[in-house]
């Protein structure tokens, strides 16, 4: 196969679900060739991302991620996607195993937050609990000049209610509690933008996105920028010029 792209998934299997269907279902096609190449690594037994980032006597997801960037470099794809926020924990570790470009998903969401409302000195931050507390969103926020609001005690209990309880546990989207989550952040702490720090929260605003909200969602920014990169690479660009736009350091 030529010009593909490798992507790192199965955190959460639904999760990688819902950019796999995005990346097809927003790809112009005429004809079955019109799709993207892309081998996709579902690896769902990878430990749970938050546990190990609050606690480090939890297993660490990072061998079994370095296995799959391992194996799929030997394949060289064009670059790798990883649609998972919480597990770019380890993204400078994981970036240097390979001589392929990795794009950063969290970083491409706060540079399109800047692009996209250059007047927000802050946004409203959801994430899982291993994202808040390793600041790994908030760090980027502060890269450039902007700040995260985090919202009350309040909130991340409903977040973690939504991602664990509802759709990794029970496979739905509360679109209730989803709309509630937003409406708070956006009234009770002035939030006009609000940063979807979870892929399972993006997969919550693709089945829920009928609200006044404004959100960042970085897996529907990343689908759209593989989308972008691959069918520049398909027609001809070389793999490292057409991500160098996107390789923020």
């Amino acid at each position: 196969m030529k010009h593909f792209f490798s992507i790192i998934g199965g955190m959460g299997t639904i999760a990688t679900e819902s950019y796999v269907r995005l990346i097809n279902h927003r790809v112009k096609i005429t004809k079955d060739q019109d799709y993207l190449n892309y081998i996709l690594v579902n690896d769902a037994q990878i430990p749970d991302r938050t546990a190990y980032i609050m606690d480090h006597s939890k297993p660490n997801f990072f061998y079994d991620l370095k296995d799959d960037v391992l194996s799929q470099s030997k394949l060289n794809p064009d670059f790798f996607v990883m649609p998972c926020n919480t597990a770019h924990y380890f993204y400078n570790d994981l970036a240097a195993l390979t001589d392929v470009p990795f794009l950063h998903m969290m970083r491409i969401a706060v540079h399109k937050f800047v692009d996209d409302f250059p007047k927000e000195e802050k946004i409203g931050l959801i994430a899982t609990e291993g994202s808040i507390y390793d600041h790994l969103y908030v760090d980027e926020l502060e890269r450039v000049g902007k700040k995260a609001e985090l919202g009350g005690p309040e909130i991340q209990p409903m977040v973690n209610e939504l991602i664990y309880r509802d759709i990794k546990e029970k496979g739905i989207v509360d679109h209730d509690l989803y709309h509630k989550i937003l409406k708070t952040m956006h009234d009770e702490y002035g939030c006009n933008v609000i940063l979807l720090g979870c892929t399972e929260l993006s997969l919550a605003q693709e089945k829920a996105p009928d609200h006044p909200y404004n959100v960042i969602d970085p897996q529907s920014i990343i689908a759209d920028v593989s989308i972008e990169l691959a069918l520049k690479i398909r027609n001809g660009m070389d793999p490292k010029e057409a991500t160098a736009k996107y390789m923020y350091k």
